[in-house]
């Protein structure tokens, strides 16, 4: 294969758009961490990857080349057929195939396809490139001054269906939970995909850059953490210096969001387990409560006393202690919110636009 010529592009000359990206790491690897839009052909799968990176590290990298070859050999034809296809499927794109950072597994694929008449490149520095690219993008975002309108709210105030609905209208949203594929709490988990930090970092830039010629965003009061996710101190500090505006919405009707959104009947183990982290936060009077809640499956008591006697609080603790001052708007519905928030938003645009 090494005698193989393999056209190559770089970073620099693609474009996110209007190429087909092939992504040929395992489907864990893809999973993680990808390209826009890439499609996954791997060529190994996650458990022939582990045997192959075995035998490099135990024998030598020629067995692991050997063992590695043996697998593939049998899939030429599927890939040519897969390639093939996707190519007559998108006759006006280029075909660009990355692997980690450049090196064998794209190499090798994009000289057997192309030995056998399918047009490709092999990107220069494979998914490697693609991170520097949105750290260094991450780098330049920050350096922007740009004003912030941050959505807060007790927990169940239907801040992210408002974002969502602005989102839709066209307004400067960034909805850093749908990002990070979490909700945030405890729970937030549940019934979401959690994504990597280089996944949500990768979404973020193009979001941020989908968006460069607003002069303000609109995000959700987040904490520092997002799950597993570390958000930028630049969104920090938009988050710190930004306007507040306060959601208040009924208790109850929070209590009923929360219990729609979550869907205990359909994640009930999921629920439990959550509220198990959480017991060396609460006190064994509410745990004795929650105990027999949990046991007549009576959910929203469950919630309604969560958020009573232990995210109210917090929440109240931490409003207290920013520095701003915010701008309340009370609402009964949905649509009611997201009016009062618009008008909101076209005030402020017009006071920062002049």
């Amino acid at each position: 294969m090494s005698t193989v010529e393999v056209k190559q592009i770089t970073l620099q000359d693609v474009s996110f758009e209007e190429d087909i990206f092939i992504d040929v790491r395992s489907p864990a690897e893809f999973t993680e961490y990808q390209i826009p839009n890439a499609i996954n052909v791997p060529l190994f799968s996650n458990e022939e990857r582990a045997k192959v990176g075995t035998a490099y590290k135990q024998k030598s990298k020629e067995h692991a080349i050997e063992l590695g070859l043996s697998m593939y050999a049998p899939k030429i034809l599927a890939f040519f057929k897969k390639l093939k296809g996707l190519q007559e499927e998108m006759p006006t794109k280029r075909m660009v195939i990355y692997c980690w950072r450049g090196g064998m597994r794209s190499k090798t694929i994009a000289g057997t396809v192309g030995l056998l008449g399918v047009e490709c490149y092999q990107l220069v520095g494979g998914i490697r490139s693609f991170r520097q690219y949105v750290q260094k993008g991450l780098e330049q975002e920050a350096l922007k001054k740009r004003n912030f309108i941050v959505v807060a709210g007790h927990t169940g105030s239907r801040k992210t269906e408002i974002l969502q609905v602005l989102k839709r209208k066209g307004y400067p949203v960034i909805d850093l939970e749908a990002l990070a594929g979490h909700r945030g709490s405890i729970f937030g988990h549940i019934g979401m995909k959690p994504k990597s930090q280089k996944q949500f970092e990768s979404l973020l830039l193009e979001q941020l850059q989908q968006l460069e010629n607003s002069s303000y965003l609109i995000i959700e009061a987040e904490s520092k953490r997002i799950g597993h996710i570390i958000l930028p101190d630049f969104i920090i500090k938009g988050k710190e210096n930004g306007v507040r505006v306060e959601l208040d919405y009924p208790f109850w009707s929070r209590v009923e969001h929360i219990y729609n959104t979550y869907q205990p009947e359909k994640y009930k183990e999921n629920i439990y387990e959550a509220i198990m982290k959480m017991r060396k936060y609460l006190s064994s009077q509410l745990l004795d409560e929650l105990d027999v809640l949990q046991q007549k499956e009576d959910f929203k008591s469950i919630f309604s006393k969560l958020l009573e006697e232990y995210y109210d609080p917090r929440y109240d603790y931490a409003f207290s202690k920013y520095q701003t001052s915010s701008i309340h708007i009370e609402f009964e519905d949905l649509n009611s919110g997201v009016g009062k928030m618009i008008a909101f938003i076209e005030k402020y645009r017009t006071k920062i636009t002049g």
